[in-house]
């Protein structure tokens, strides 16, 4: 079974990753993984040099972002051709110029303008307990049915205890 990390921050999430993209890359192919995702928050900054480090370690890279919003969701999104990336890089910019220099502000209906050709992950919050709340639940439920086939639900361990309940919810949550 192929693994690739999808949920990767480099220091340009700044405060939350620490390594260069360029090292994530070649580190994932000393590893031994076929490819990593970059996901920087709210950001593509550190894709150039996670692509051409990528690829001279001959790994694929999976261009994406995570896309923090204003309604406290937060989704990854990986464009799925080059029209695409360039939407998702309009929809940064959107973010970009409304916020004060550093931050981005966006929300729901910001993607829903620049979804299209996007496969999105939607994340849930970390504090999440064992069983997710009903507006959780109602938000997952209509991001599925905005993008359906596109739309899939991460799970991650925690180390709180709990995680085996909480993973399985969210199983369950997935195939619903």
């Amino acid at each position: 079974m192929h693994y690739a990390e999808l949920q990767l921050t480099s220091n340009f999430s700044f405060l939350r990753g620490g390594s260069h993209p360029d090292e994530l890359a070649i580190t994932a192919a000393a590893l031994g993984l076929s490819a990593i995702a970059i996901t920087d928050r709210n950001s593509l900054a550190g894709v150039v040099r996670a692509h051409i480090a990528a690829k001279a370690a001959g790994i694929r890279l999976v261009v994406g972002a995570r896309l923090d919003l204003q309604e406290n969701i937060s989704l990854l999104c990986f464009p799925t051709d080059r029209a695409a990336y360039g939407r998702l890089s309009q929809l940064l910019t959107v973010g970009r110029r409304r916020a004060p220099k550093g931050d981005c502000w966006l929300n729901l209906e910001d993607v829903f303008a620049h979804d299209q050709d996007q496969i999105f992950v939607v994340l849930p919050k970390q504090t999440m307990a064992a069983e997710p709340d009903d507006a959780f639940t109602a938000q997952l439920q209509q991001l599925s049915q905005r993008w359906p086939g596109r739309c899939y639900l991460a799970g991650h361990y925690l180390y709180s205890g709990d995680d085996r309940r909480r993973l399985a919810h969210l199983a369950k949550l997935a195939m619903d």
